[in-house]
């Protein structure tokens, strides 16, 4: 997702995630970071950057934040599912979207201590989230709660970015359009939704039993060789040479009131020139809808209404 960042703006990509409510980027000084491919983001040089005091509600509003009481600021750690992490400082400054649209006073993470998975040539985390702190929440009433966007397939479009809405702007419309309600849940930071069979991971997460009836059935049903995945990360893999995924088993995902029919480009995925894996991975606990899962779908949230909804689009050629 790019923006820019302070004033004057730095032009900043990073990666959004709808799991996570923390906006971060990396700053300096940087004391261990990732690669990047634009200039770390320097506090000092903007105008409008402003540490956040220990008492502050953005403070409070956060986990594990800690005071630096010679400074009188909030510093923050932020944990990721594959222990990928950021620590830094918390900080108000103004981001501007799509050129035009500032945004103040917007609380955000200055990273100093960044290190993971994160996508090469990003800055950081746009979190997308439903806690206090989150980009939409924090936006507020200029854009009713809703926000869209459109994951282009990592194959065969990697020149063209994705698409992202927020606000009068979001329409998810039409013939084919299916709908699933928002459930309250604690942590506030993540959308459930009730997965009656079969947002911030590339992989889709299955708990185990149901993982394992997934394997069976797709398993019985591919004509290809089976073979171990070359990455050693998935469990069920074949061997294919083709830049294009083959024809695959139908899966479709039931969500209440929605059933949402997956295509081969969200269900398996190339993890090496002759390996072909299904993208679906076992978890403890609750079940991940993955990014996979949903490229090439319209995907908007109305928080409002407490819904989501799927509109298979090629997002490619998607104005949404």
């Amino acid at each position: 997702m790019k923006f820019t960042l302070g004033m004057p703006g730095v032009e900043t990509l990073a990666i959004a995630d709808t799991g996570s409510d923390l906006t971060w980027v990396q700053c300096k000084p940087c004391i261990k970071c990732f690669k990047q491919k634009s200039p770390i983001f320097n506090p000092q040089r903007s105008s409008t950057y402003k540490p956040v005091p220990c008492t502050s509600e953005q403070c409070k509003a956060l986990p594990r934040t800690s005071c630096d009481s010679s400074k009188n600021t909030c510093s923050y750690t932020i944990m990721y599912g594959d222990n990928s992490y950021s620590k830094g400082d918390i900080a108000i400054e103004t981001i501007t979207l799509g050129g035009n649209v500032s945004i103040g006073n917007l609380t955000i993470g200055c990273g100093h201590l960044d290190q993971g998975t994160f996508v090469a040539g990003s800055s950081g985390i746009v979190g997308l989230g439903g806690g206090k702190v989150s980009l939409i929440s924090q936006m507020g009433p200029s854009i009713e709660g809703k926000f869209s966007y459109c994951l282009v397939p990592f194959f065969g479009e990697l020149s063209r970015p994705s698409k992202m809405n927020f606000g009068e702007n979001v329409v998810v419309s039409g013939d084919g359009v299916v709908s699933t309600p928002i459930v309250a849940k604690s942590p506030s930071t993540f959308y459930f939704l009730t997965l009656e069979g079969i947002t911030g991971t590339t992989l889709t997460f299955l708990p185990v039993d149901l993982y394992y009836q997934v394997i069976k059935a797709v398993r019985s049903q591919m004509t290809l060789r089976e073979i171990s995945d070359p990455q050693g990360l998935l469990k069920l893999c074949y061997f294919s040479i083709r830049n294009e995924i083959p024809k695959v088993p139908k899966i479709t995902v039931h969500f209440r009131g929605a059933d949402v029919k997956l295509k081969s480009v969200n269900t398996f995925v190339k993890t090496s020139r002759m390996s072909l894996c299904l993208a679906f991975a076992p978890a403890s606990s609750f079940a991940i809808y993955g990014n996979l899962a949903q490229m090439n779908f319209l995907v908007g949230y109305d928080l409002k209404k407490k819904t989501v909804s799927f509109k298979t689009t090629v997002c490619v050629c998607s104005k949404a």
